[in-house]
């Protein structure tokens, strides 16, 4: 489903991916460990077309995804690509529900299906009571389930998580990183992770390692 080749970045004189090859299969949980300063979420952010790389090519669903560029990049994006972080970064005026429909209607989705669907996803990750509540008014690990049916409600072929755990407590940790597995199981979604977490690493299908700029 997702294929690099070759990715290289540099900032400044600084060279922080050193050619870097990736290849995810659909439906893989697949974990991006090292320590930081190894280049993990730059790589993440180029994949999910955050930002640019200086050469190298990126397949996502058989598009050359490196190639795309403005409206088109975006529009892609918003819909093969959903994104986590470890701060959830929800917007503190909207209510749960709101947040989470966000990205369908910059899609251009229909308002109340999207709606339906964002309740639909809440519920699924159990804050049926919480669809009103904006983010101030709910715990932590609340705010990063909202940010997980964010990232869920244009179906995205591909969620990539940047540290998604590493503002939680081990309680909402742990139940995060069953609620990933659930998803695969259940959606077959395929998920891309860079983490400090040893535990959420290896329940994962595959762990990729990186060491100054490059996969070891």
């Amino acid at each position: 489903m997702l294929k690099a080749t070759q990715i290289i970045k540099h900032y400044g004189e600084l060279q922080v991916l050193k050619g870097v090859d990736i290849d995810i299969h659909k439906g893989e949980i697949v974990s991006i460990i090292g320590a930081s300063g190894a280049g993990k979420s730059t790589l993440l952010h180029i994949l999910g077309t955050l930002d640019k790389a200086d050469s190298g090519e990126i397949m996502l669903n058989g598009e050359r995804v490196d190639k795309l560029s403005g409206k088109n990049l975006a529009a892609f994006r918003n819909k093969n690509i959903g994104f986590i972080f470890q701060f959830h970064h929800l917007l503190p005026e909207f209510t749960a529900v709101e947040n989470v429909c966000i990205p369908g209607w910059i899609g251009g989705k229909n308002k109340s299906a999207t709606e339906k669907r964002a309740k639909e996803l809440l519920e699924k990750l159990g804050l049926s009571h919480r669809l009103n509540n904006k983010p101030g008014q709910l715990s932590g690990g609340e705010q990063q389930r909202v940010a997980v049916a964010r990232a869920l409600i244009n179906n995205p072929s591909i969620i990539m998580a940047d540290e998604p755990t590493g503002n939680l407590d081990s309680a909402n940790a742990n139940e995060m990183h069953q609620l990933f597995i659930n998803l695969r199981n259940e959606f077959q979604q395929t998920f891309l992770i860079v983490t400090h977490n040893e535990e959420l690493a290896r329940m994962s299908d595959r762990i990729l390692q990186m060491k100054d700029g490059r996969m070891v």
